[in-house]
């Protein structure tokens, strides 16, 4: 198991001080590698601190990047890896606005973070992400619910690279003991379901790589 799943971080990930911290996400880190199903513990940055060989498999296939790859900062990578929609289905809606509201709120908590200003600015030189964040988010928040913000228990489209998984779902699965979240970690497994499954979401299809923006429009519900 890796820390880091490839590309070129803009900063060095930060790492408990404590040797009792330490040891503990080595265990933690071992526990980890047991799960089948992908599973990462993220900072609040959305910086990965430790990644399973699942959750590196299904990421396999997307190509380098200097800042977003997954195996970094899982948020970097949903908005602007351009090989984030062959992974992640129905990527804007499903992904992008989700994240993207959840990034909004953690901005409102840490305002002075450096890590996520930094992606801020990211967001800001892309117009299309910048409307979506501005105008088209607090829309789409009125119109489907805080609970399609959140994250724990949530069901979203997959396209696993494994031929015997394929087009799937995973539901969202935030299990977080004490010993982390005193460390400001979250950890996230994404719960593969069967081929086959009725689906708890409708799944569109496949989105090709986009070299541009990702944001291309900003869905809203159907009435």
């Amino acid at each position: 198991m890796a820390y880091q799943a490839g590309g070129q971080r803009p900063a060095p990930r930060p790492v408990p001080e404590s040797p009792e911290a330490q040891a503990y996400l080595r265990d933690y880190a071992t526990l980890l590698e047991a799960v089948s199903f992908p599973s990462v513990v993220l900072d609040h940055r959305w910086d990965v601190v430790l990644a399973n060989t699942a959750f590196e498999t299904l990421f396999r296939t997307v190509g380098p990047h200097p800042t977003a790859m997954p195996g970094d900062n899982f948020l970097r990578f949903v908005l602007f890896h351009p090989d984030a929609g062959t992974v992640l289905g129905e990527h804007e809606s499903s992904w992008c606005l989700p994240m993207l509201a959840q990034f909004a709120a953690a901005v409102e908590r840490h305002a002075a973070d450096r890590g996520l200003q930094s992606i801020r600015r990211d967001i800001a030189q892309d117009p299309i992400m910048e409307a979506a964040y501005r105008q088209g988010l607090p829309h789409w928040i009125r119109s489907v619910g805080a609970a399609a913000v959140q994250q724990d228990g949530a069901v979203r489209p997959l396209l696993h690279p494994d031929p015997r998984w394929g087009a799937t779902t995973c539901r969202i699965v935030s299990e977080t003991p004490n010993a982390l979240e005193d460390m400001g970690y979250t950890r996230l497994t994404l719960v593969l379901r069967e081929p086959g499954r009725p689906a708890d979401v409708p799944r569109g299809p496949r989105r090709p790589r986009r070299s541009a923006s990702h944001l291309s429009v900003v869905p809203f519900p159907e009435a």
